[in-house]
């Protein structure tokens, strides 16, 4: 970490030649969410949003992943200036992650309080390990989480417990977040598995991961019927991929398995 950069963006590519954005949150002592780790992350997610990689990793450096947002943040706000930090952090870190074309792992090692678990919550696939705490403890300061966590609590685990999560302010363990299916898998070497999950995705067919992403968000926006009506276009452009072609050309010739794919 610099003085000025509280977030590393690396890219790197796998063997067999898929880029993959790594954005490492590494803001000691707690990596809270303050004005410097927020500008940093509108900054890497414009980055990634310009020049779209086959798969993103987000993981944090540390004890913790973050002990949430620096109070100093809501300190004095009118409603009006409140509004708009909910639609900052909105327009420029929720929507833009969860807008990238290609999959996007959460790799949560420890304690994910508030922003951090919310910004997990807009990524495709959470891993875990088996010391990792999360919680949204916003009702300290009188606040409800408004980075978009409730509903998307809600959508994974039921309102019922988005309802007892968020109103109790308690922690959860990872087995109890996978239990709920909010936490995708737990691994005692989250990082290790997180990377090899990356690579895996990366070197897959990134058109297909982007049309899966778009069909699902139709089913969010407007359920079974949208996203029926938007998956022959969807998933039809796909036949006129080079990754498609390539791998029902792989298929016929020598078995399911084998293709490779370029991300085009």
């Amino acid at each position: 970490m610099s003085e000025t950069n509280p977030t590393r963006l690396t890219r790197e590519f796998t063997e067999a030649g898929a880029e993959i954005a790594t954005i490492t949150i590494d803001h000691p002592p707690l990596n809270l969410f303050d004005r410097p780790l927020i500008d940093a992350l509108i900054a890497d997610l414009a980055a990634l949003t310009a020049q779209p990689p086959r798969a993103v990793l987000i993981r944090a450096e540390g004890k913790v992943v973050s002990g949430g947002v620096d109070v100093h943040v809501f300190e004095g706000r009118s409603a009006e200036q409140g509004a708009q930090l909910w639609r900052e952090l909105f327009d420029r870190i929720i929507h833009p992650l969860e807008a990238l074309p290609c999959p996007v792992v959460f790799a949560a090692h420890g304690l994910t309080l508030t922003a951090a678990f919310e910004m997990s919550l807009a990524c495709d696939i959470i891993l875990a390990a088996p010391k990792a705490k999360f919680g949204l403890v916003e009702t300290v300061v009188g606040l409800t989480p408004s980075m978009g966590g409730p509903q998307r609590l809600a959508e994974r685990a039921g309102s019922g417990r988005a309802r007892e999560f968020v109103m109790t302010g308690d922690l959860y363990d990872a087995a109890t977040m996978a239990d709920w299916g909010v936490v995708n898998a737990v691994h005692d070497d989250v990082d290790t598995a997180a990377r090899a999950l990356v690579t895996r995705l990366a070197d897959g067919p990134t058109r297909a991961h982007a049309a899966t992403k778009r069909i699902i968000e139709a089913w969010r926006s407007g359920g079974v019927a949208h996203a029926d009506s938007v998956t022959p276009e969807v998933s039809g452009a796909l036949f006129e991929t080079a990754d498609l072609r390539g791998a029902v050309r792989s298929f016929l010739d020598v078995g399911p398995g084998k293709a490779t794919y370029k991300g085009e």
